[in-house]
């Protein structure tokens, strides 16, 4: 599956087709190689993340020297460190393609510029980051409210093709899980 920036805006906002050549001045389109980091922790986040094709992750190394996935993006999802993005300050996480994924970036230099040419952007985001938020209230309430069991066939059952795409320990670290009962789960539940 693949979705263009162009085509998620749309399904939010007006942008006509002059108004396409001028988004097209303020993005970069890029390709990410199966594993290749495009954010290393300690490095500025400079850029955010659309994913038309592939699939990204962000993770930090936690206090035990393990990968602890924070998130995930999909066709259609933005990703990433929106402190570092922001603030200008080191980033506490790496980005990995965990598939050879074609992604546009808006660097932070042009961000701004990028909402005064198209202000209908600025509506976009808005309706993006609120969308983003809504989901990460909805996972911590879920963390809390769930078993461990429940919370990984509620997962399964909403993402069923994000479960089949990517590796098992990957999903194991997302959901706070071990692979080893992720593996059990999965059998039980087969």
């Amino acid at each position: 599956m693949q979705i263009t920036l162009v085509e998620h805006i749309r399904k939010l906002v007006n942008l006509s087709e002059n108004e396409v050549l001028l988004l097209n001045t303020f993005i970069k389109h890029q390709t990410a190689r199966k594993k290749e980091l495009i954010l290393l922790n300690g490095n500025v986040s400079k850029s955010l993340y659309f994913v038309e094709k592939g699939c990204l992750r962000m993770y930090f190394i936690n206090e035990k020297s393990a990968e602890q996935i924070t998130q995930f993006a999909l066709e259609g999802w933005w990703l990433t460190d929106f402190f570092s993005f922001m603030d200008n300050t080191p980033s506490d996480y790496f980005i990995q393609a965990i598939e050879t994924s074609r992604v546009v970036s808006i660097d932070r230099q042009v961000y701004d510029e990028l909402l005064e040419a198209l202000p209908q952007l600025e509506r976009y985001f808005r309706i993006v980051m609120q969308r983003n938020l809504a989901a990460s209230q909805l996972r911590s309430k879920y963390v809390y409210e769930m078993s461990k069991e429940e919370f990984y066939q509620h997962f399964a059952a909403s993402f069923p093709d994000f479960i089949q795409r990517v590796p098992q320990y990957m999903v194991a670290s997302y959901l706070g899980l071990t692979p080893e009962y992720l593996s059990e789960l999965r059998k039980k539940n087969s």
